[in-house]
């Protein structure tokens, strides 16, 4: 008899768990519906108003076709004609780019990684909207739409890296945010968090370790930036200190970013994220990016092509222009923002291997 009532506890106690398990699955997903629903309107109202950005908490700014892009739902498969913004609408799902430049380099014997840049709103989605998204310290997760992307194109045998766990669990560091305040960009702490996830990954590769290492320095200094979005702010917003983590090549003066591998096996692909604070200029330092931090954690330099706009068509082709059928790569990391998805230029074929 005693077993017996210790297996009904037993039971009991399961079956409550979870029960409380499903509650708490329900709550979130409907704060989740909420939060999408929240900056939807958000980003509708902002273009009636004819405004690129949207105001948050404590000097946070968004981009507002970012918003939108997180918000408009599925965007592959029938839905990507009613969501996309693009002008042709038969390049508005990015899967069969996506699988077709797989094939290709393929073909050519090459890896590819697919780095989607999460949302500002993702990682800080607490500094826009007044729900409930962060409890002891975890963040409800709400891009769910680009989950299931992201799932879709690892079940098509291509690998995938979702950035999102690892911002979260950094997203509150002690050399400030990962994102910029008042621009568009992830900041530099952003890149450093990246670049260690990344180049974890390209670590793994046997022929990587194989390549000759360089040895680089880092140091962190705090610059001031005028994000690209200040323009839309109003005449009384101050430029962002920064946190940025430059590198270098001992004993050399050049910064990371002054020396590019063109012979690199590595090729970094994509939009500004892979430009910012890299390539000095409108692109606000240099040797502090991504290539330059990625660099010092896999010990050798990337070749990069990357474009000040659409990662998507316009980044490829670029690479097509090369004309060199990605002679002497081991992998492509293909970096770029989730907004790309539906805000940019479209999902082209581009023939990048003859």
């Amino acid at each position: 008899m005693k077993k017996y009532n210790i297996l009904i506890v037993i039971a009991a106690i399961i079956l409550f768990a979870g029960v409380c398990t499903l509650m708490a699955a329900n709550n979130n997903n409907q704060t989740i519906s909420n939060f999408i629903a929240e900056i939807a309107g958000k980003a509708s109202a902002a273009e009636k108003n004819k405004v690129n950005t949207v105001s948050g908490k404590s000097g946070w700014y968004y981009f507002v076709p970012e918003l939108r892009s997180l918000s408009c739902g599925r965007f592959w498969g029938a839905e990507s004609k009613k969501v996309s913004r693009v002008t042709q609408k038969e390049y508005a799902d990015p899967l069969p780019a996506i699988m077709d430049f797989k094939k290709q380099l393929d073909k050519a014997k090459v890896e590819l990684i697919v780095v989607p840049v999460p949302a500002k709103c993702t990682i800080y989605p607490d500094s826009i909207s007044n729900l409930k998204l962060v409890s002891n310290g975890k963040v409800v997760r709400t891009d769910i739409y680009q989950q299931e992307f992201m799932n879709l194109l690892k079940s098509k045998g291509i690998k995938v890296i979702d950035l999102v766990p690892a911002f979260l669990s950094k997203r509150s560091g002690s050399l400030g945010n990962l994102y910029c305040k008042q621009d568009t960009h992830w900041s530099g702490q952003g890149c450093v968090a990246a670049a260690n996830v990344i180049g974890a990954e390209i670590n793994k590769y046997a022929w990587s370790k194989s390549v000759k290492k360089r040895k680089y320095s880092k140091s962190t200094k705090s610059v001031s930036v005028k994000g690209d979005m200040m323009g839309s702010i109003g005449k009384g917003a101050k430029p962002e200190s920064l946190q940025l983590t430059f590198v270098k090549e001992l004993n050399s003066s050049k910064a990371a970013s002054g020396i590019e591998w063109r012979q690199s096996p590595v090729l970094l692909l994509g939009d500004s994220h892979n430009l910012i604070f890299h390539s000095g200029g409108d692109m606000q330092a240099q040797g502090a990016g991504l290539a330059d931090n990625l660099a010092a954690v896999i010990g050798y330099p990337v070749d990069i092509v990357a474009v000040r706009g659409s990662g998507a068509t316009p980044a490829r082709l670029n690479l097509m222009r090369r004309n060199d059928n990605l002679a002497g790569k081991k992998l492509v990391v293909w970096c770029f923002s989730v907004r790309e998805f539906t805000e940019g230029q479209g999902w082209r074929n581009v023939p990048i291997v003859k």
